[in-house]
């Protein structure tokens, strides 16, 4: 695993460094770095390490969503809270109404079988978007008009959305049916995320200033160890509920981080949000190289140009999405084609669940996985390409 560990940091940070130079975002490095020390190319990493790639990748996503819970304002927030909701769904939605439209004609698949694609297909990537949102809030590209705090509430919901349609329609695919309960369970996920996540953060705000006011100063170095073992906790609550009740254990660290920042005075969160900002840049190799190392790229031959057109069908849907949740409000043309931009690309999401209707025996999952892996291919490097591009022509700098 160690040598395993070497291959990832090294190799990952060199490929980075390299697509820097030419002007790339980092992530195309890190991908290209999964995928070819991945098992289905040189094969040069440990099973032990790729057995547990699913938990390092979301301990990975964990860090970057304290670091983004830290960074939000609340009171900004509130400004874009009718659309930040509707960004969690509709876009996603949208994206699956254009596969049960055009995926049967296009790629010759069955309506559920379309329903399960789009649903593969529909996520966003936190991965991709929370950290370049998080860099706009620190540069203040945006923060007038809530831009990037809109795209990460956003994007942070989207992800709960779209796995409990995805498991419908699988559980559907199989010759179940679809139950009211799975879809009362998406704002029930979303409400009892946000209530955990805020009760933790409270509890956490209130030990710290207790020890302080006693004279038992809790370093910042330790609250950063507290803090990731309180989420860990948080997602592993998730785990436990399941069947019993939906609890979304992502959106609990996120306002867990956003509580821990009322409650705590300004200087504590700035320190503890630069803490989680130096654990990302490990984290964020180790997210990305495991991303790549999931992506079989034996699928993409098969797909073919029928998948690429179905993908960019796909995104004309969800940008459309976009546009419905974005009407009504003071935002800008620029600023709403930035939005477009900043909810194109895919990966953690498809990575993690593209393979599991193959893995069940579904007559569509090959084709669902060679979809999954080009997505990951084409809409992960062209968002990351488009918001660093694009972000200074799009959004206004606050002064």
């Amino acid at each position: 695993m160690l040598t395993s560990l070497a291959y990832i940091f090294l190799v990952g940070l060199s490929m980075a460094a390299i697509c820097q130079k030419l002007n790339l975002p980092r992530i195309i490095g890190m991908l290209v770095t999964g995928i070819i020390l991945g098992p289905y190319v040189l094969d040069l990493l440990d099973p032990s390490i790729l057995s547990i790639s699913a938990d390092l990748r979301q301990m990975a996503l964990i860090i970057i969503l304290l670091k983004a819970g830290l960074s939000l304002n609340l009171s900004d927030l509130k400004k874009v809270g009718r659309p930040a909701m509707m960004m969690s769904c509709v876009p996603a939605s949208c994206e699956i109404l254009g596969f049960l439209l055009f995926a049967p004609y296009i790629l010759g698949v069955t309506r559920i079988d379309a329903a399960v694609m789009g649903a593969v297909l529909g996520a966003v990537s936190p991965a991709v978007v929370v950290p370049r949102m998080v860099q706009l809030m620190e540069k203040k590209y945006g923060t007038a008009q809530s831009i990037p705090q809109l795209i990460m509430a956003g994007a942070s919901c989207d992800d709960i959305f779209v796995i409990v349609l995805f498991t419908t329609f699988v559980n559907m695919a199989q010759g179940g049916s679809a139950h009211i309960m799975d879809f009362i369970n998406i704002p029930v996920s979303i409400v009892l995320g946000i209530i955990l996540g805020a009760a933790a953060g409270y509890i956490l705000s209130l030990f710290f200033e207790t020890a302080y006011a006693h004279k038992h100063c809790v370093r910042n170095s330790m609250k950063v160890i507290i803090v990731l073992g309180v989420s860990f906790m948080l997602m592993a609550v998730e785990t436990w509920l399941k069947g019993i009740i939906s609890v979304s254990g992502l959106l609990a660290v996120v306002s867990m981080a956003c509580v821990i920042k009322v409650k705590s005075i300004t200087f504590v969160t700035k320190r503890l949000s630069e803490k989680f900002g130096k654990l990302w840049l490990a984290a964020e190799i180790i997210l990305f190289v495991l991303v790549g190392a999931a992506v079989d790229v034996r699928y993409t031959l098969s797909a073919g140009l029928a998948a690429v057109l179905m993908i960019f069908i796909g995104l004309i849907f969800r940008s459309i999405g976009v546009a419905v949740c974005l009407l009504g409000t003071s935002i800008t043309w620029k600023e709403r084609m930035f939005c477009v931009i900043a909810y194109l690309p895919k990966a953690t999401v498809q990575a993690a669940i593209g393979s599991v209707p193959l893995a069940m025996g579904l007559p569509c999952g090959q084709i669902v996985l060679s979809v999954a892996v080009l997505a990951i291919l084409i809409t992960a490097p062209l968002g990351a390409i488009g918001i660093d591009l694009t972000y200074k022509r799009l959004l206004q700098k606050e002064k």
